[in-house]
């Protein structure tokens, strides 16, 4: 695990999950971000040696040579989990929107309820204000 929203798999590939953006912690050029080492954390939790399995959407790949793909272990869809939770936020990129849907219904629930950054980072709130 990379951080809360990117992984290495077993062949050296990076994941970058798509639909969803977490609070930086890795990134020189920017400091840790509020809730970032949490959001990490949980990444870690639901998939750090386990099974896998990628979904692609359209794009392969992004402009840094990752995979951009849906992560699920088992039936659990991680992507939407860490939304659901509180611990990302909806970042879509078309033309990747398979589960546009589902991940902003999610953030829309986890942002009512001020869960995990939403009730932790007032910071991410106001700026998600403005869209």
């Amino acid at each position: 695990v990379i951080d809360g929203d990117t992984i290495e798999i077993e062949n050296g590939e990076r994941v970058r999950y798509l639909g969803i953006d977490t609070p930086e912690t890795v990134d020189p050029r920017k400091p840790v971000q509020c809730f970032g080492v949490e959001a990490s954390k949980k990444n870690k939790e639901l998939v750090e040696g386990k099974n896998i399995r990628l979904e692609k959407d359209i794009t392969d790949k992004d402009k840094y040579g990752r995979l951009l793909r849906y992560v699920w272990v088992d039936s659990l869809f991680v992507n939407l989990e860490l939304v659901k939770q509180g611990f990302a936020t909806s970042y879509t990129y078309p033309p990747d929107v398979k589960h546009q849907a589902e991940i902003l219904a999610a953030e829309a629930e986890a942002r009512e309820a001020n869960r995990g950054l939403w009730g932790a980072c007032p910071i991410v709130s106001a700026r998600l204000d403005t869209k």
